[in-house]
């Protein structure tokens, strides 16, 4: 059995700037190389899970989320990071054109794409992390078991009860290099 660190893309990888499908309009975010590089260190599969609702509202295509990323893993790789995974939801239920107007079961709070996940990589889910900067993204790692949830805050205020879901917060995914030794 492995261990993960499911990490979302949108405000823990990249500054959220809101339906970003272009990599000339991609910010890392600072320190997650070497964050990323301290966990794959320490054994930790890199698997990211993202809900990606403007697929489902038209403004991009599932074709432009491919190609940001493959530039995105490739900068990751420039860096000496394999991401191992990336697992996506296209869907929204309420605002989705068809087809991608269903109520699924990978768009986070739902846990389906780490349960995916979990399954293609042999996971111990208990051994692994969820590093999100939303409740949904803790919500999605409760219900799949994750031994370990994160939020990161990446510049943003979250309220007392976001703050719950939660078994720790941090400032940001750089902080890994300080908070996370096994």
């Amino acid at each position: 059995m492995h261990k993960a660190a499911f990490i979302d893309r949108d405000g823990v990888i990249n500054i959220d700037h809101g339906y970003l499908y272009l990599p000339e309009h991609f910010d890392f975010i600072d320190g997650v190389f070497a964050a990323c590089r301290h966990l794959q260190a320490l054994g930790y599969l890199l698997i990211i899970v993202t809900n990606q609702s403007g697929i489902a509202r038209g403004y991009y295509s599932e074709h432009q989320f491919a190609l940001l990323t493959s530039w995105m893993k490739q900068q990751f790789a420039d860096e000496g990071i394999k991401i191992d995974a990336v697992y996506y939801c296209p869907h929204h239920a309420e605002k989705g054109l068809a087809p991608y107007n269903i109520d699924c079961e990978c768009r986070k709070p739902k846990a389906g794409m780490l349960q995916q996940a979990i399954r293609d990589y042999a996971i111990n889910p208990q051994q692994s992390l969820m590093l999100g900067d939303k409740s949904s993204d803790m919500q999605a790692a409760s219900a799949a078991r994750i031994g370990r949830k994160i939020l990161v805050l990446s510049g943003q205020e979250l309220t007392p009860e976001q703050q719950q879901t939660a078994d720790e917060i941090w400032p940001s995914l750089a902080a890994a290099i300080i908070q996370v030794k096994e």
